[in-house]
């Protein structure tokens, strides 16, 4: 009866186990509703910002601190966006692998690289291989806010406009669907120029002149740090998006397997107990023998 007790115990064990990661699951259900609306929401006016300065510029020499290539100080900007908490799979390893992969290639060039991370998992696991911290923030939560991630835009946009950095890049996992995220770097400066359409076999569209008030130097000086900002902003949007996910995901298959746990134990306790109950009728009836 002992074996028997013991897979009850544990069991219960996993019974309690299964009820958490169940609860896990619920709630990391929705707040991915809530951030994927969130998303949805915002991802029109990046989308649109991007198309105006496209506009905007198009056809002219536009001369911009935030266009220009920077090469004098050979030092850049990591952004690397990871989770506070953990149980959420291989979302935070990712992110580390695709920050890590690029902090060694640039070193390779010669590059200093200043790493920003967000997220107390990536400050744990960067500080854990020896990696410096130019910052380190744990204050955001799943649902960054515009004024939460402004500030850090802001000290980008004025170091490489100061000439201070090269670049500036942001390691973050890439929301594209709920069955797809991809972690990924992407560079937010400089602002890549945008080039001009070439539907017909090479040769460039048409374009249509605008009359600007004020002019397009002007509007491209409030609209370029204002679309640095938006595509900062995206990312932190994005990444904690893929982070309920991931998380979504990872607690709905530990559910499935404490699900399959139960079932084997309770298999297993049914077995043991069979077995108890014919060693007892066994017992019994060589008893009855025995006193015949």
């Amino acid at each position: 009866m002992a074996n028997a007790r013991a897979i009850v115990k544990r069991r219960k064990s996993v019974r309690n186990i299964h009820k958490i990661t169940r609860t896990m699951q619920l709630i990391a259900t929705a707040r991915f509703q809530m951030a994927h609306n969130q998303v949805t929401e915002t991802k029109p006016y990046t989308e649109g910002i991007e198309r105006l300065v496209e506009h905007v510029s198009c056809g002219r020499d536009i001369d911009h601190p935030l266009l220009h290539v920077n090469t004098e100080s050979k030092q850049s900007v990591l952004i690397v966006l990871t989770s506070n908490r953990g149980l959420c799979g291989g979302y935070n390893g990712a992110v580390l692998r695709e920050a890590l992969e690029h902090i060694e290639a640039r070193e390779e060039a010669g590059e200093t690289v200043h790493i920003h991370s967000i997220g107390k998992k990536g400050i744990a696991y960067l500080r854990f291989v020896g990696r410096e911290l130019a910052s380190a923030v744990t204050e955001l939560e799943d649902r960054p806010r515009f004024a939460e991630v402004e500030p850090i835009s802001l000290a980008m946009i004025d170091a490489y406009q100061q000439k201070e950095v090269d670049s500036v890049h942001v390691a973050y996992t890439r929301f594209e669907s709920t069955s797809r995220q991809r972690a990924e770097v992407i560079t937010l400066l400089p602002v890549e120029r945008p080039a001009a359409d070439e539907p017909n076999g090479g040769e460039p569209a048409p374009s249509v002149e605008y009359d600007f008030s004020p002019p397009a130097e002007e509007l491209l000086a409030d609209l370029l740090p204002q679309m640095v900002k938006v595509r900062l902003f995206q990312c932190f949007l994005d990444a904690a998006l893929s982070e309920q996910v991931a998380r979504m995901v990872a607690m709905k298959a530990a559910t499935d397997a404490a699900n399959d746990m139960m079932k084997t134990l309770t298999q297993q306790y049914n077995r043991a107990r069979q077995t108890q109950i014919t060693l007892e009728l066994l017992d019994i009836v060589g008893g009855v023998e025995a006193m015949q």
